[in-house]
């Protein structure tokens, strides 16, 4: 569904409330909306509005541990959020559900069979199930309120918060009815499906699971297996259903981006996906958010992401004796395909030129993303881009699966080889594809996640950090898994730079393209050619670019990142103002 807008017509004429506890005021009659098919089909397409956007979702983890950018979000600068400036509990950000509810109370009618009404309440249920998933990501507990509210009931609207343990048994719930009863197994890619219902199953118990496990102070650790297990059960379903597989295209050195830059979904392997359209105008801005100096936040990937990324042949990168000192172009030869896939690598070309990563006016790292973007410029400077945006694909339903397997001590190396083994297959890694780790990588451990021993739980990480890069999970990760002092502590590093005043062909293809120099200088010592970038290190106040001590560049290390000792920030504040309204909900811890 291409974002059309036939149907807001109708439904606003039925649901014209703009308060989650007002009644819907109806200009058209109930019988119009859920007497028919066609109605109910139409007032569920409302739903797909709570999906990210053309012009969003491919900036999912524009805050995330290992993406530098030009300013840092308030919620990791010091000071810098509070209650007074959180969001996300106003009617507003409520009225999706009402929405949601309003439906599935109505949904009544005897002229339209009971298969067919349980088919759209599925739907109804499926994004219920996906608007709480994210309310308890943010906010932890929350209220559940399962219809819609009339204007009298003031004891649901400003109740107390309900547990995360009622509310995510909920969403279970939900998405089981969804995915018995909603009807539909193949679409264009963007339409829910019974599929896509298991799909999010998955997503939301492993957030779940591992929230519990490794949040100890929540005291529900003995629940947390109960909620692997269901991502163990949907996933199997979902695998053995055979209705999705891995996408391997022309050939795995494209098969990947190739995802993320057709014009429809392939929906070979994307379960869910935003479709944009010139015809019908609608369309993205992902070019110019990824190349533009001032459009979007110049985000540049960070060299411990980028050195966590495979050999081909399995081995990892940092292994090498020398990986620390090797220039751009040496550290891109030889690895897992999904590196030049996901940065700007050698031989990356736009429109039949060489397009070495932007120092003049984009990167601070040299890690240039392409993951989105078209490879004609001519997308660059406005929301011309027209290429779908998965937000579901199978690879994640595997790395689910994975995971949970893993945190359950149950994996196999039949597991192993159909799921991490199956993409780091597609991404032409050669080696350990069939058999499971028995070797702790300290570098992938001490950089990320050193209080996890076991080989086979680092290794799914670290798949899963490489294959879903930029897709919208890192730092819902990063908080179920514990590790938020990721967000302020990961260094914001980037090439290595041998000495300043040095001309650097980072392609090898016989032209320079950048020179750095002494910040403090008018400019480089050495002649410099034309179309060279020339960037200075340090130097001025208000140069954020500097270089580490082992010859790095390195981004914004004088404006600190902050995550607090208190961990406050694994939940969002509730607004002030909604506490001010309803004397009985309670503040997140340390806010």
């Amino acid at each position: 569904m291409k974002r059309n807008i036939y149907f807001i017509v109708l439904i606003l004429a039925v649901v014209s409330s703009c308060k989650l506890d007002e009644t819907p005021k109806a200009t058209a009659t109930a019988d119009d909306i859920f007497g028919s098919e066609n109605g109910l089909k139409t007032y569920s397409y409302s739903f797909y509005n709570m999906l990210p956007s053309g012009t969003d979702a491919y900036k999912l983890d524009a805050m995330a541990d290992y993406g530098a950018v030009n300013n840092i979000d308030n919620f990791i600068r010091e000071g810098a959020y509070s209650p007074e400036t959180s969001s996300g509990w106003d009617m507003a950000d409520w009225q999706a559900l009402r929405n949601i509810n309003h439906f599935i109370d109505n949904c009544t009618n005897p002229e339209v069979s009971e298969t067919v009404r349980n088919n759209y309440i599925g739907i109804a249920r499926f994004f219920r199930a996906y608007f709480y998933l994210n309310k308890v990501i943010r906010f932890g507990d929350v209220p559940w309120v399962d219809h819609a509210l009339d204007y009298k009931e003031d004891d649901i609207l400003y109740a107390e918060r309900d547990s995360r343990t009622v509310v995510m048994d909920h969403v279970m719930e939900d998405l089981d009815f969804a995915y018995n009863n909603i009807t539909e197994t193949e679409t264009d890619g963007t339409l829910i499906t019974k599929w896509t219902a298991l799909g999010l199953k998955t997503r939301a118990a492993l957030f779940e699971a591992s929230f519990r496990k490794y949040h100890t102070e929540l005291n529900l650790m003995n629940t947390a297996n109960t909620f692997y297990q269901y991502v163990v059960d949907a996933g199997k379903a979902l695998m053995e259903s055979g209705a999705y597989s891995l996408y391997t295209g022309q050939g795995i050195e494209k098969s990947q981006r190739e995802l993320f830059i057709s014009e429809t979904p392939v929906t070979q392997e994307v379960m869910l996906a935003v479709a944009l359209s010139k015809d019908q105008a609608v369309m993205g801005d992902a070019n110019w958010w990824w190349t533009s100096a001032t459009y979007g936040p110049r985000y540049s990937l960070v060299r411990p992401f980028i050195n966590t990324i495979l050999n081909l042949d399995g081995t990892p990168y940092t292994d090498k004796p020398n990986y620390n000192t090797q220039e751009f172009y040496e550290e891109c030869q030889n690895r897992d395909y999904r590196l030049a896939q996901l940065i700007r690598t050698p031989g990356y070309e736009r429109n039949g030129a060489a397009s070495p990563p932007n120092f003049s006016g984009f990167s601070y790292t040299g890690y240039q993303a392409i993951k989105y973007t078209l490879d004609d410029p001519y997308y660059d400077n406005a929301a011309t881009n027209t290429n779908a945006l998965p937000l579901m694909r199978y690879a994640e339903i595997l790395l689910n699966y994975a995971e949970a397997r893993a945190e359950l001590g149950q994996m196999t190396a039949t597991d192993w080889q159909n799921t991490v083994g199956a993409l780091r297959a597609r991404a032409g890694v050669t080696g350990g594809l069939s058999t499971l780790p028995t070797q702790v990588d300290t570098y992938l451990k001490n950089t990320f996640f050193p209080d996890i021993n076991d080989p086979i739980i680092l290794e799914v990480r670290r798949e899963r950090q490489v294959e879903l890069a930029l897709e919208g999970f890192r730092f819902n990760d990063l908080k179920r898994w514990k590790r938020g002092e990721l967000m302020a502590d990961l260094e914001w590093s980037g090439i290595y730079v041998p000495a300043l005043d040095k001309l650097m062909d980072l392609d090898h293809n016989g032209t320079a393209d950048v020179v750095f120099y002494d910040g403090s200088k008018d400019g480089p010592s050495i002649t410099v050619p034309t179309g060279c970038a020339k960037v200075p290190i340090g130097g001025k106040e208000t140069n954020y670019q500097t270089m580490t001590a082992d010859k790095h560049l390195e981004w914004y290390k004088s404006q600190p990142r902050t995550w607090y000792a208190d961990g406050r920030q694994y939940y969002y504040p509730i607004p002030a103002n909604a506490i001010v309204k309803n004397k009985n909900l309670q503040q997140n811890p340390g806010w």
